[in-house]
């Protein structure tokens, strides 16, 4: 059966991928940058080409953000990922999948609009994302640009997700965390992800 334990911490930089968004990102017209020298809307026409398996995690991971909650798609994270954005913090694939499970119940539609891969070394996976997200009791919908990074395992599965909406990293400290922890450790009870995942 799944843990829905509270969390024991994770050591940081063991995994946690740390990526550079300026050296990633920016764009060389500074016009196109964010005032803090990022420029996190895709391009896809610049995406990095990589191997299928990698366009698989891609694939199966904005599958995900696009409100699949499907175990096939899940099976892009070992047991004990990690899942990192700015709401929640999760230590296992059971409760990332509280995360995916929880966007159909929330919006209307999730769509990935595009994507760019800038990144693709032997255990990090990087890419721009934009998101449109349609609330279900608002009625209008929001795109989001983000940074995506994926440290991936020697069977090529995702051991850390990161998802930066801005230049800033996460410390992992203060009540942010508390509070983005407790929403990874409990949301599976609202949610109600299948418990063989």
């Amino acid at each position: 059966m799944p843990s829905t334990a509270p969390s024991a911490p994770v050591p940081q930089g063991e995994h946690e991928p740390r990526p550079d968004p300026q050296a990633l990102t920016s764009n060389p017209d500074p016009s196109q940058n964010a005032p803090t020298d990022v420029d996190y809307t895709p391009h896809p026409e610049s995406s990095l080409k990589v191997p299928p398996e990698r366009e698989a995690i891609v694939k199966a991971i904005t599958n995900l953000y696009s409100g699949s909650a499907n175990k096939e798609d899940m099976e892009v994270y070992a047991e004990k990922a990690v899942y990192d954005d700015p709401w929640s913090f999760c230590d296992t694939r059971y409760k990332i999948a509280g995360q995916w499970y929880g966007i159909p119940k929330l919006f209307t539609s999730s769509r990935t609009l595009a994507t760019e891969i800038v990144l693709s070394s032997p255990d990090t996976l990087s890419w721009k994302q934009t998101q449109e997200y349609t609330p279900k009791l608002l009625h209008y919908s929001k795109p989001v640009d983000s940074l995506v990074t994926c440290t991936l395992d020697a069977e090529g599965k995702v051991i850390y997700h990161k998802d930066q909406w801005n230049h800033k990293d996460y410390s992992h400290k203060g009540l942010g965390k508390v509070m983005k922890t407790m929403n990874g450790d409990y949301l599976t009870g609202v949610t109600r992800p299948p418990k063989d995942l």
